[in-house]
C-alpha cells in the first residue's frame, strides 16, 4: 500500500509540469472516504468545473475498497456521469481498485457541474434474502480518488467572465486602513465566495498579499486604488457610478518542481526547473467615489445581477435589492422542495430511503415545535405482503407505520426542539419484504415516490426565551433591521469575521438581510441606534459601549477581567489575559428586547480571533443555553451560560490587592503555615523530652 500511495503522489507530482491540475476528492470537501451500503446503493459526488480547465482530455480516477466479505465474481459496481451509464463490470480479487474514464463535453451540465454517482450490486451469500440486511454488504470510495483536469490558458480569456468567475477565487484585498465601505464589501464578497462552496477563504491586506495569490477580489473605490492596481482597469466610472471590471493575463512564471522518480526500484526525488503560464484575475468592485461603490456593493449582494453578467466589466448605475413581505415569505411552512429536495423514485426491496437538509434559519424564526408532514405514493402491497415507512431525524426514529393495498401515504410527525438542531438530517424510508421471504422474484415489484411539492416542514410557534442562546442564531436576527457595528481601531482585522457574519444572515432559502454598517462612536452618538435595532458588534475590549455600560444585559463585561468557574468542582475553566488571541462571543437581549450579539478579540493575532469567534458561533453547538463563547485561533472553543445569577462568573479587578494575592497564594500561604505548626509541635515536644530527661537524672 506504500508503494502505491508512493506512486500516486509521483502521478500528481509529475501531470502537474505538463499542463495539468490533479484534485483528489479530498481536496475537493470529501474528507473521508465515501462507504455504499447495502445490497443495491449508490451516491453521488458533485464537483463544479471552473472555466479555466478544459473537460476535453481530462480524465476522472475512481479508486474503492470492497467488503472482504463479498463473493467478488458476482458482485458489481456502476459509474454514471450525469444520468448516462459509463462503466459496469465485476469486482476483482484486488483489495485496492480503480477505473479510469477519459471526460467529455457531454459529462458537463450546462452550469459546469459534474455529477459522479457509483451504484453497486453486492452479494455475500447464495441467497438474495438473506443478504438484504447484512452488515457485510458495503463498498468504500477512497478520498484519494482524483480528476486530472487540462488548464485551459488557451481559452482563458473567452471562457472566464464575471459571472463564473467566483468559483476559482479564494482571497480578497482590501485597503490597509479600510472604510466603513471597504468592510461592507469585504463582508459581501465573502458571502458570495462561501456560497461557492469555496471551503477557505483568505482577506489580505494590499500590504500583505503574497505573490503566490494571483486570483483574488480587490475592493475599494478607483481613488483609494494604488496606481498599479488602477493601471489595471481599463474602464473609468464617472461619479455616482459603480463598477466590476474583471483584469485577466497570463503571466509566466518559473517554479522548481519535485517529482518522484523509480530508480533501482527505489522512488528518489528529482528536482527540476519549469516555466509554466499562469492565469491571472482580479475582479475589482469599485466605484467612481463612495455613491458608486455603494450600489457595486448593492449589486455584489444580487445573486441574480451576478449570474447574470457574462462581460468583463459592468457599470452600475442603479442596484437596488428590494424585497416584499408575504405570508409564504414569513417562512412558517416549507416544502421540501424549498429545502432543495427532490423526487426519487425508489424501486427494489429492503430499506428504500431519501435523505432531505434543513436548518433552523430557513425559518423566520427558531421553531420550538416543527410539523413533518409527508406525502407520497407506492405500489400497493399484496396480501402477506410486509411494508412500513419511516421517519429520521437525526440518525433517531421518530415514526413508524404499516403501509397497505391504498399505495397512499399520507403522514406526519410533531417534533420538539430537544430533537432538532440547528443543522438537520430528515430520512424518509420504505421498508418492503414481499410475502413468505420470496425475494428472488420481487427486486423491483415494489416501489415508491415522495412528493416533494406536497410534502412540508412546518414550524408551529416560535421558540421564545428569557435569554437568547447560539442556538437561535442566525435567526434572531430575522425580523427588524440590523446594524453591523465595528470600533474603529479594530476594523482592519474584522472583515473576515463581518464576512461569515453576511454569510449567516443570509444562509437561507429566502436571503434578504442586508444590515447597515457603522463604527461604534457613531453608534454611541446616536442612542437610539441602540433600541430601535439589532445589534451586530464587533469590538475592542475597551470600546465606550462597554466602558459607558451601553450593553448593561450583557452576559460578561468584557473590558473588566474576568473568570470563568466549572460549577461542578469549582476549577478555574478560563481566565481573561491578553498574552493569549482568543475570540469572545456573546448573545443577548437589548434594551428594547432587540437581538445583540457582540465579539471581542485579544492578543496579537486579532484577525484570527475574531474569525474563529465567528465561526465558532455557527457550528452545531451541543446545548441550547450557551450564550457565551470563547474560542482560540486553533479552533478550541468553550461554552457557557452566563446569567445575572450565575455563580461561575467572577470578576477579578472588583477586589483589593490583599484578596487578590489571597486568591492566588492562598494553597502556598496555608501550606506554609501548616508546616510551622508542625515544626513548632516537634520543637515543644523535643524542650518537654529534654527537660524531662534531666529531670530524671
Amino acid at each position: 500500500m506504500n508503494r502505491f500511495l508512493t506512486f500516486l503522489a509521483f502521478i500528481l507530482l509529475s501531470t502537474a509540469s505538463f499542463g495539468q491540475s490533479i484534485l483528489s476528492f479530498k481536496a475537493l470537501g470529501h474528507n473521508d472516504d465515501e462507504p455504499i451500503f447495502g445490497m443495491s446503493g449508490a451516491t453521488s459526488f458533485y464537483f463544479k468545473i471552473t472555466p479555466q480547465y478544459d473537460i476535453v482530455g481530462s480524465k476522472l480516477v475512481i479508486y474503492y475498497e470492497p467488503s472482504q466479505a463479498l463473493i467478488r465474481d458476482r458482485s458489481y459496481i456502476n459509474l454514471f456521469l450525469g444520468s448516462k451509464p459509463v462503466y459496469s463490470g465485476r469486482l476483482t480479487k484486488d483489495s485496492i481498485q480503480k477505473i479510469t474514464l477519459n471526460l467529455t463535453k457531454a459529462d458537463v451540465s450546462a452550469d459546469r457541474y459534474l455529477k459522479i454517482t457509483v451504484k453497486t450490486l453486492l452479494t455475500v451469500t447464495d441467497d438474495q434474502c438473506r443478504d438484504l440486511d447484512n452488515p457485510a454488504m458495503w463498498l468504500k470510495v477512497k478520498n484519494y480518488s482524483y480528476l486530472s483536469l487540462i488548464k485551459n490558458n488557451k481559452n482563458f480569456f473567452n471562457n472566464i467572465n464575471i459571472s463564473n468567475c467566483f468559483d476559482s477565487k479564494t482571497a480578497i484585498v482590501y485597503n490597509s486602513n479600510p472604510t466603513l465601505h471597504d468592510l461592507k464589501a469585504v463582508a459581501w464578497a465573502y458571502s458570495r465566495l462561501k456560497k461557492t462552496q469555496t471551503k477557505n477563504i483568505s482577506v489580505f491586506e494590499i500590504s500583505k498579499l503574497p505573490d503566490s495569490v494571483r486570483n483574488y477580489i480587490m475592493v475599494g473605490t478607483m481613488p483609494s486604488l494604488g496606481d498599479a492596481k488602477r493601471s489595471l482597469v481599463k474602464v473609468t466610472p464617472q461619479a455616482n457610478q459603480g463598477l466590476l471590471y474583471l483584469h485577466k493575463s497570463v503571466a509566466n512564471v518559473t517554479d522548481t518542481v519535485t517529482r518522484m522518480v523509480d530508480v533501482g526500484g527505489r522512488f528518489m526525488e528529482v528536482k527540476s526547473v519549469s516555466q509554466e503560464a499562469v492565469p491571472t484575475e482580479i475582479l475589482f468592485v469599485t466605484g467612481g467615489d463612495d455613491a458608486g461603490y455603494e450600489k457595486t456593493i448593492t449589486a455584489l449582494g444580487n445573486m441574480n445581477v451576478l449570474n447574470s453578467t457574462f462581460g468583463d466589466y459592468l457599470l452600475v448605475n442603479k442596484a437596488q435589492n428590494t424585497f416584499f413581505k408575504t405570508i409564504d415569505e414569513n417562512r412558517s411552512k416549507l416544502s421540501l422542495k424549498q429545502i432543495g429536495g427532490v423526487s426519487d423514485f425508489l424501486s427494489g426491496i429492503g430499506s428504500l430511503k431519501s435523505a432531505f437538509n434543513f436548518k433552523n434559519s430557513d425559518f423566520s424564526f427558531t421553531p420550538k415545535e416543527v410539523e413533518i408532514r409527508i406525502v407520497a405514493n407506492y405500489s400497493s402491497l399484496n396480501p402477506g405482503d410486509r411494508g412500513f415507512f419511516n421517519i429520521y431525524l437525526n440518525g433517531l426514529l421518530l415514526s413508524s407505520e404499516k403501509l397497505d393495498a391504498s399505495g397512499k401515504l399520507n403522514t406526519s410527525v410533531t417534533i420538539n426542539r430537544y430533537q432538532h438542531h440547528k443543522y438537520n438530517t430528515l430520512e424518509a424510508e420504505f421498508r418492503f419484504y414481499p410475502n413468505n421471504g420470496n425475494c428472488k422474484n420481487s427486486f423491483t415489484n415494489f416501489f415508491a415516490e415522495i412528493d416533494v411539492d406536497k410534502s412540508y416542514l412546518e414550524s408551529k410557534n416560535p421558540f421564545i426565551t428569557s435569554d437568547l442562546s447560539f442556538y437561535q442564531y442566525p435567526e434572531a436576527f430575522n425580523s427588524g433591521t440590523t446594524r453591523i457595528v465595528v470600533s474603529k481601531k479594530f476594523a482592519k482585522y474584522a472583515a473576515g469575521a463581518m464576512g461569515e457574519i453576511i454569510y449567516e444572515l443570509n444562509n437561507n432559502i429566502n436571503a434578504n438581510n442586508f444590515p447597515e454598517f457603522m463604527y461604534s462612536e457613531d453608534l454611541i452618538n446616536n442612542p437610539s441606534e441602540l433600541k430601535k435595532n439589532n445589534i451586530i458588534a464587533l469590538l475592542a475590549k475597551d470600546d465606550p459601549l462597554f466602558t459607558k455600560n451601553e450593553f448593561p444585559d450583557a452576559p460578561i463585561k468584557f473590558d473588566r477581567n474576568f473568570r470563568l468557574y466549572n460549577t461542578d468542582n469549582n476549577t478555574i475553566v478560563y481566565s481573561l489575559s491578553d498574552t493569549t488571541s482568543n475570540g469572545l462571543a456573546q448573545i443577548f437581549y437589548g434594551r428594547s428586547n432587540n437581538a445583540t450579539l457582540v465579539l471581542t478579540a485579544t492578543g496579537k493575532h486579532l484577525a484570527e480571533a475574531f474569525l474563529a469567534a465567528s465561526k465558532s458561533i455557527t457550528e452545531q453547538l451541543s446545548t441550547l443555553s450557551s450564550n457565551v463563547c470563547i474560542s482560540d485561533v486553533n479552533n478550541n472553543k468553550y461554552l457557557f451560560n452566563i446569567n445575572k445569577s450565575s455563580e461561575n462568573l467572577e470578576y477579578i479587578d472588583t477586589k483589593s490587592a490583599l484578596t487578590r494575592f489571597w486568591d492566588s497564594y492562598n494553597l502556598y500561604i496555608l501550606l506554609g503555615i501548616l508546616v510551622l505548626i508542625l515544626l513548632s509541635f516537634l520543637y515543644i515536644r523535643s524542650r518537654v523530652q529534654k527537660s524531662q530527661d534531666l529531670f530524671n537524672d
